[in-house]
């Protein structure tokens, strides 16, 4: 796995994340360290987006990993934030809902678009279980960007 997982050609690294999704139920919190290394070795969506689905069924079975994903919500790299907001895509009415609100919060604003992405999709699949937690999060956060934005106003407006 770890092989094709270096290997130039990208299409080793997709052998590997076919190797990885078979393994998932085999997968303990000690795995994560070995999770993080690869989700922060040649990065991109499709890698990442299979990782999120194998970190999703740690923290399901393991509650006290999600610790690491609260961190990994707050980290400088996008792609392990990414993780954090997506890794409970399939979880439908199983999903926390209190991580789910505060991995998006924690990235609410970014520029990045991948993050954006994220975060739009995670309240897109969620939003069909349960519209109306999506409805109260959206407003929660626009009227917290809105004070944000009318509070810079206001400190240089004299300025």
């Amino acid at each position: 796995m770890e092989e094709c997982w270096q290997h130039p050609y990208r299409e080793f690294q997709y052998i590997a994340m076919g190797y990885l999704d078979k393994k998932k139920k085999e997968f303990r919190p000690e795995d994560f360290s070995k999770l993080k290394e690869l989700a922060q070795t040649k990065s991109w969506w499709d890698s990442i987006d299979q990782l999120d689905r194998i970190i999703g069924e740690i923290t399901f079975y393991y509650p006290e990993t999600k610790d690491f994903v609260r961190q990994w919500s707050l980290d400088e790299d996008f792609w392990l934030r990414r993780i954090a907001i997506d890794h409970q895509l399939i979880r439908k009415e199983l999903t926390d809902t209190d991580l789910l609100a505060e991995v998006i919060c924690n990235n609410f604003g970014q520029t990045e678009f991948f993050i954006n992405k994220a975060i739009g999709w995670s309240l897109r699949n969620y939003s069909k279980v349960n519209p109306d937690w999506v409805r109260d999060l959206l407003i929660t956060m626009l009227v917290k960007w809105h004070l944000l934005v009318l509070g810079k106003q206001e400190s240089i407006c004299r300025i």
